[in-house]
């Protein structure tokens, strides 16, 4: 037997104290602990930020760079939307030219050259037709010999394979060469709502489904191989399930979820993974659904949307690493004295140490003061003019408030600097008047930007504050208001989503560089009255208004990390004029309209990654 020294180049060491970055293969004795450590492999399920609509739907790609397209939504008639994964959140992609759902995907495509088949299309019918996706646009490919949906798929864009499928349960199989498809021995087990994996059209394994129809699903577990020439029965899955998707490669392969027999069952958390022989169980997700997008490997994969019965937006990624993932989360802080919203806070405060001042109550304008040291809120002294609706900048050592409303709904220009214990009024107040504005950066370098003066007049100005004065900064390309305006510094700032004239619920962004605005990246969704915190070129965006004729209360979170947008964990409390500080990594929300006025406090962590430390023993 080699010894670890002639395996790894080193002899284990003796030390202390574990290696602050151990490395793959390391392994040491800790002397104080008594132990033989070294990094072990973690494989498991852990959230992760969801999609932006809730759905039945099928994908391909991989863990960090995945699709989703089409599928049905809350109220069933499918849908045209596509959205795209980087391993940290979904954003929008080129919508599917027409509604599809329950078609066939080659899972082992990547994110910018896919392939889509078959499917429902419109609602009630299927279709033969297929979709080449390039990256930004679809266009139509070959013809599948069989209008089918709910049907396997495997390979690549230019390397495909489909299997099975309904109208009626269907045996028949054919492969794609990237122009046309061509019809291949027939499967052994006619069967729709099946998976498929594999990396080509001559290297494919197909497994579980239904060969009935609703309401009696009863699901199969069997599992076939092709190999470019001939199908060939292999062990089954353990467990019978259908309505489910796969990925991987033939001779590596994970599939999970599902329904199976008796046919109202949902198969829970149970995952299989398939090694080209046989199936065992895999690291179990941990929610049950059916009708998923899916897209990886058998190591490192991605598990969107279903059903669960209802349709469902949330997002698994399954890890194999030397390091323990824990994924973005919002968690409970300490709730505010003062239940309220259209409050201003101290744009750049930290998760541990935030300021909290005006807002609109039941008085309705208040002068409450609070600060946030990472657990409590404590009161402080009040403002001099009780307002709301207004713009926040500084510290919580060093506050600026300017503009807002005040009782009797009086427009004010009045500016209002915080010591750290005392509000004192400045002599030189806001040039416009003004409310439902952006404003951040520090008390000595301040900005304030867009709003009302008066409703419904929507503004473009912008002003500098130097700590003394006002001066004119440059103008907004559009007039806007109640959007999310506290991220960044005067010389770089944010303002995402908000009103426009002849327009609500925007999902423009606009960037401000010192001189002059210009567009960012869209919202994915766009949304009036929301949170938001961190730097111009990586911020998180939160609640607020999605729009009439929708929910009006918020929880989406979104982050943007200087190009685009994409979703993030959502908050435990939709609201909106929620108020927030912090950073992309490290954020706080706080206040706001749920409704009633709310006192919750929510605080975001970003997903972090630490090496997995594992005792090792000698026998």
């Amino acid at each position: 037997m080699a010894a670890y020294k002639d395996l790894i180049g080193q002899k284990i060491t003796k030390v202390t104290s574990n290696p602050g970055e151990p490395k793959t293969g390391q392994m040491w004795y800790n002397s104080t602990d008594g132990k033989l450590r070294g990094l072990g492999i973690v494989s498991a399920w852990s959230s992760a930020a969801p999609l932006t609509n809730a759905r039945e739907t099928q994908g391909f790609g991989s863990q960090t760079s995945g699709l989703v397209a089409g599928g049905s939504g809350p109220f069933g008639p499918p849908f045209t939307a596509v959205e795209l994964y980087d391993g940290t959140g979904w954003s929008t992609g080129t919508s599917l030219p027409a509604d599809r759902n329950q078609f066939g995907p080659a899972v082992s495509s990547p994110q910018t050259a896919g392939l889509i088949f078959g499917g429902n299309s419109p609602p009630g019918s299927a279709t033969n037709t297929s979709l080449e996706w390039d990256g930004s646009s679809w266009t139509a490919g070959g013809s599948y010999p069989g209008s089918l949906a709910r049907l396997a798929g495997a390979g690549t864009q230019t390397a495909a394979l489909g299997a099975g499928g309904k109208f009626p349960h269907s045996n028949v199989a054919a492969i794609y060469d990237g122009s046309s498809w061509t019809a291949i021995s027939t499967i052994g087990t006619a069967r729709y709502a099946l998976g498929g994996a594999g990396a080509s059209s001559t290297s494919a394994v197909i497994f579980g489904g239904s060969n009935q129809s609703y309401p009696s699903y009863n699901s199969v577990n069997n599992t076939e191989e092709w190999n470019g020439s001939s199908w060939s029965e292999e062990n089954n899955l353990s467990t019978a399930r259908s309505y489910i998707a796969g990925c991987g490669t033939q001779t590596s392969a994970l599939t999970g979820a599902g329904i199976t027999n008796p046919s109202s069952t949902l198969s829970g958390a149970i995952a299989e993974a398939y090694d080209g022989t046989s199936w065992t169980s895999a690291p179990n997700p941990a929610q049950a659904r059916h009708t998923y997008g899916m897209g990886g490997n058998s190591s490192n994969a991605f598990m969107a949307g279903g059903a669960t019965p209802t349709k469902v937006s949330s997002t698994e990624e399954l890890t194999t690493s030397t390091n323990t993932i824990t994924a973005a989360a919002w968690s409970s802080g300490g709730n505010l004295n003062t239940a309220r919203d259209e409050g201003a806070s101290s744009q750049n405060g930290l998760q541990t140490a935030a300021l909290y001042f005006g807002g609109y109550a039941s008085d309705p304008s208040s002068n409450a003061t609070e600060q946030y040291d990472g657990t409590s809120w404590t009161s402080k002294n009040n403002l001099n003019t009780a307002r709301y609706s207004g713009a926040g900048a500084g510290t919580t050592t060093a506050a600026l408030y300017s503009g807002g409303f005040s009782n009797p709904s009086t427009l004010q220009s009045a500016v209002e600097e915080f010591d750290g214990t005392n509000w004192a009024t400045q002599p030189n107040s806001l040039s416009t008047a003004r409310v439902n504005c952006g404003g951040c950066g520090l008390q000595t370098a301040a900005i304030v930007f867009g709003g009302i003066t008066p409703a419904p007049s929507r503004l473009t100005a912008t002003e500098e504050y130097n700590g003394t004065s006002w001066t004119a900064g440059g103008a907004m390309p559009t007039a806007k208001s109640h959007f999310a305006g506290n991220v960044g510094i005067q010389t770089a700032a944010l303002a995402t989503g908000g009103i426009t004239p002849g327009a609500s619920y925007a999902a423009t962004t606009e960037e401000y560089g010192g001189e002059s605005w210009t567009a960012g990246g869209s919202l994915v969704t766009g949304r009036i009255t929301g949170g938001s915190a961190g730097i111009q070129t990586n911020a998180i965006s939160f609640g607020g208004s999605i729009g009439p004729g929708v929910p009006g209360y918020s929880a989406l979170t979104e982050g943007y990390d200087g190009t685009a947008f994409s979703t993030r964990p959502s908050l435990a409390t939709a609201r909106i004029y929620v108020s927030g500080t912090g950073t992309a990594a490290a954020g706080l929300a706080f206040g706001g309209n749920a409704p009633p006025y709310t006192t919750a406090t929510e605080e975001f962590t970003g997903e972090t990654e630490a090496a997995n430390i594992t005792d090792f023993t000698t026998s």
